[in-house]
């Protein structure tokens, strides 16, 4: 039995680096506001991921410009500007299988309206302007956010002791 079990988990520690996709998700200021932020770490946690870095901030315009720079072009990019810098956010950085993907899925559909019952924005949002989060919408942008918010020495590497309980 306990030479099965050692198998397991030391054949754990080389699947596991199939699992270290990381992702950066945000509770913005109306989440945070609302007091959303634990709702919303319960879910990845729940999910299985494993947070790795985290932190509350107060973001200025000029790292906000820098983050949403692919949609400065847009009409809304000013306001959306000035709105993520009206509040404390959280920025968090979550590592697992798939957890981009998976992580967008969490949270729904951009605009509230269009996410599913389930979903985080489906479940506390109605407006597009006040989704509540943001989440990476591929591997490259997630490590050029993360990049961006965290120092690499933010960014905690440890072996979960749930990991084998939630990956074969």
């Amino acid at each position: 039995m306990v030479a099965t079990l050692l198998a397991i988990f030391s054949s754990f520690s080389s699947e596991m680096a199939a699992n270290n996709e990381r992702s950066f998700i945000m509770v913005k200021p109306d989440g945070v506001q609302r007091g959303l932020v634990g709702e919303i770490m319960k879910r990845f946690e729940q999910r299985g991921y494993k947070l790795v870095a985290c932190k509350q901030m107060q973001a200025s315009k000029e790292h906000l410009e820098k983050h949403y720079a692919d949609l400065s072009s847009k009409g809304f990019f000013k306001g959306l500007v000035t709105y993520m810098a009206s509040g404390p956010v959280v920025a968090m950085v979550w590592e697992g299988k798939d957890v981009v993907k998976t992580g967008r899925k969490m949270l729904g559909a951009t605009n509230p309206l269009e996410s599913n019952p389930g979903t985080i924005r489906g479940d506390y949002c109605i407006d597009v302007g006040r989704n509540i989060c943001h989440g990476s919408d591929s591997v490259e942008s997630a490590k050029r956010e993360i990049d961006l918010w965290f120092k690499p020495d933010e960014i905690m590497n440890y072996s979960a002791c749930e990991a084998p309980w939630v990956y074969e």
